[in-house]
């Protein structure tokens, strides 16, 4: 029981993080639930988990919604998270693990580099964003950093860039949370957590708005990538340790 209030404590972190980030918290969530599950049930507890965090930064960022921006993304999101998660199947666990951490430290690393750089407001762009972000989304649990930098391009107001980032994800999340439990990644184990995630998905959006309004954006996205990059780094060397020990011990 005690394993369940540290993952509890670090999920409500991760959603903090991750409302203020404007990523979304898969991108620290993922890594974080991996210390705790097996990997695919790692992706059946995020997509279920997200779904509630989504529900609630509409809710509470309500001011508006791009609508064109998230049909023209969301679409092609939702098409390509369900290819992903079908293909979750067709690779080993834990080199798709091991591929999530070094995907979301090279993912750390690009958005430390490149925090001012934005890409062109295209419908193409619009339309590549949705389709990578839902396919990573899909087979490593993780694809908010590509939808967030895509939508930065845009200008959109905090709030609104928060609501309509969540509505994309909502049905991404929606539509690879079905693939993953028709897939068997939902045990019976993960329902007795649904009650607390979704309380955790609430309060940590609704912490993570009132701080959006006393510290710097720009400072704290920076901070939150670096932890994000140590955070994937511990992720890789504990995959890297597990892929080596058998060697070594024969």
């Amino acid at each position: 029981m005690e394993r369940y209030y540290l993952f509890y404590a670090l999920a409500l972190m991760a959603e903090i993080i991750g409302t203020i980030s404007g990523f979304g918290s898969s991108i620290l969530f993922v890594p974080i639930a991996s210390l705790f599950f097996d990997f695919k049930v790692v992706l059946g507890i995020t997509a279920i988990f997200h779904v509630f965090s989504n529900l609630s930064k509409i809710y509470l960022f309500r001011k508006g919604i791009d609508k064109q921006i998230a049909f023209k993304m969301g679409l092609p999101a939702i098409v390509f998270v369900i290819i992903g998660a079908l293909l979750t199947n067709l690779f080993p666990q834990r080199e798709l693990e091991l591929m999530m951490g070094l995907l979301v430290f090279l993912l750390a690393i690009y958005l430390l580099l490149h925090q001012k750089s934005t890409i062109a407001q295209t419908n193409g762009n619009l339309i590549k964003g949705g389709v990578i972000s839902g396919f990573l989304a899909g087979l490593v649990g993780t694809g908010g950093a590509i939808r967030g930098l895509t939508l930065t391009a845009f200008g959109l107001e905090k709030d609104i860039f928060i609501a309509t980032s969540a509505l994309i994800d909502l049905g991404v999340d929606s539509s690879r949370a079905i693939v993953y439990t028709l897939n068997g990644y939902v045990h019976q184990e993960m329902l007795l957590t649904i009650p607390f995630l979704l309380a955790i998905s609430f309060v940590g959006t609704w912490i993570g708005k009132l701080l959006l309004n006393k510290i710097s954006q720009q400072l704290f996205k920076r901070l939150v990538l670096w932890l994000i990059m140590l955070t994937s780094l511990g992720q890789i060397a504990v995959q890297l340790y597990k892929l080596i020990a058998p060697h070594v011990n024969a």
